[in-house]
């Protein structure tokens, strides 16, 4: 832990090698954000049983600093869309991104997460969730399988620990992130923006149908 933190041109004296080590203020800073992240507890279909399963003793994602799961988008900094994203959910699910802490990261989990897997052509299916809010990391599969997930984590560990202050929105707009527009999309898996002109259709399809009775 200590090679890892240690600045390769500070150099420390041997008798006080395990117990000082020197470091930038960033390195310690994404070193302690990458060790204790803290995903949301969330799921929307089969993957989130495999997410569940990465948390068993089997696998035991405690080891890397991830097992507080958070009920709360704003106790939380990982968002794992962990399954199918239908268009009625998209919506709350870009609600949820806006609320959770900064700095916040989205882990796209399964094909249909990814890209819209075996119901990519469906009507109500979104074709990937980085439609609508920033990915950071993919992890392919149908399900993924929980070592699959820890490798993503792994991933995203990495990113975090190689991130620049300067290049963050959230640094420069004083904690506050970039929001993303929520999606209008009704009840009724359409666009609400178009209910004048679904009204107006459905009334001349409804015309015809006495016209022809």
């Amino acid at each position: 832990m200590t090679d890892e933190l240690s600045h390769p041109t500070i150099p420390v004296p041997d008798d006080l090698r395990g117990t000082v080590t020197l470091a930038t203020w960033e390195k310690v800073y994404n070193w302690s954000r990458a060790c204790s992240i803290w995903p949301m507890m969330f799921g929307l279909a089969c993957c989130a049983i495999e997410m569940v399963a990465m948390a068993t003793s089997r696998f035991d994602f405690a080891r890397l600093g991830m097992e507080v799961m958070r009920a709360s988008p704003r106790q939380a900094d990982l968002m794992i869309v962990a399954g199918t994203v239908t268009k009625k959910m998209a919506p709350q699910i870009v609600r949820l991104y806006n609320q959770m802490a900064e700095p916040r990261y989205v882990l796209a989990m399964g094909a249909c997460a990814c890209g819209g897997g075996p119901f990519k052509e469906g009507y109500n299916v979104v074709s990937g969730i980085d439609k609508y809010i920033p990915v950071d990391v993919y992890t392919p599969g149908c399900p993924p399988t929980p070592q699959a997930l820890l490798y993503g984590f792994l991933q995203l560990r990495a990113k975090i620990e190689n991130q620049k202050l300067e290049d963050m929105s959230w640094y420069h707009n004083r904690g506050q992130g970039e929001e993303i527009a929520v999606p209008v999309l009704g009840p009724d898996i359409f666009d609400s923006r178009q209910i004048s002109l679904i009204q107006s259709r459905s009334g001349e399809v409804r015309e015809a149908a006495t016209d022809s009775a």
